[in-house]
């Protein structure tokens, strides 16, 4: 039988404290022993920005990070974001711009852009290239990806 470690953290606001093995991942933390089935797990390399988290205010891979390294910090996945009815403004430009199709890389995209935009209210669009170039999509070949969140970018500057 493996030794479990305690571990407590919060994520999106809301503390959890589990015992787990020291070789659990975040990303399977996240998922398996909370629930939270938006971050999605791709590569397991931490290339495909899939399973991005926002981590003490960071953007992470939790497929590179151990469960019990997060004890103590602050997760956001991408639950904390919106409702069914009531959108974030990029989960709402994604979908007016059509910024995803299969949605697998999605969760991974806006929890990029979040702190992105939060730090950069008014990027550019080479800066936009350069906050998603860590991300792979193998569907949408990026430019409605730019295009939302540019456009998220505005309305959130505007308050709209």
């Amino acid at each position: 039988m493996s030794k479990l470690f305690p571990v407590s953290v919060t994520v999106n606001g809301q503390k959890y404290s589990r015992e787990v093995e020291a070789r659990m991942l975040l990303s399977d933390f996240l998922r398996h022993e909370l629930g939270l089935m938006g971050t999605h797990v791709g590569c397991e390399h931490g290339i495909c920005g899939a399973c991005t988290i926002i981590f003490d205010g960071d953007p992470v891979r939790s497929c590179l990070m151990f469960a019990v390294q997060a004890n103590g910090h602050d997760i956001r996945t991408v639950e904390s974001l919106g409702t069914p009815t009531q959108l974030h403004p990029l989960q709402q430009a994604f979908t007016e711009k059509h910024a995803l199709q299969c949605g697998y890389c999605t969760p991974g995209f806006l929890m990029t852009l979040t702190p992105f935009l939060e730090q950069n209210p008014s990027p550019t669009e080479e800066e936009v290239r350069e906050a998603i170039d860590g991300n792979i999509c193998r569907c949408t070949g990026y430019e409605k990806i730019i295009e939302a969140t540019l456009d998220a970018s505005k309305k959130m500057s505007s308050g709209k």
